[in-house]
């Protein structure tokens, strides 16, 4: 029992560090695919709650950033620490 409790709070420690990263397809045009690749993240606390001040992720601020007028693909990566803090990126390319 007392090596249990040694390492208990290890176990609990690397719990709070866990966290996935996912990627995928939003949308895609009959566009080239061009060189500039611009993003925009936001940040939400328990997947729905906005963080103020970090903005927004919408395909207009992605593409207006970076200077693209064309755009080819659209992507969405969500990256997720144990559920309490959620990031999403959209990802955009074209010209």
């Amino acid at each position: 029992m007392k090596k249990v409790m040694k390492l208990l709070p290890l176990v609990l420690s690397a719990a709070l560090l866990v966290g996935c990263t996912s990627i995928g397809p939003i949308c895609a045009t009959s566009n080239e695919v061009g060189t500039k690749v611009g993003t925009a993240t936001a940040g939400y606390l328990f997947g729905w709650l906005p963080i103020p001040l970090t903005g927004d992720h919408s395909i207009q601020r992605a593409a207006r950033e970076s200077g693209i007028t064309k755009i080819s693909t659209v992507d969405e990566k969500t990256f997720n620490y144990f559920g309490v803090w959620v990031g999403k990126q959209t990802i955009v390319t074209g010209e």
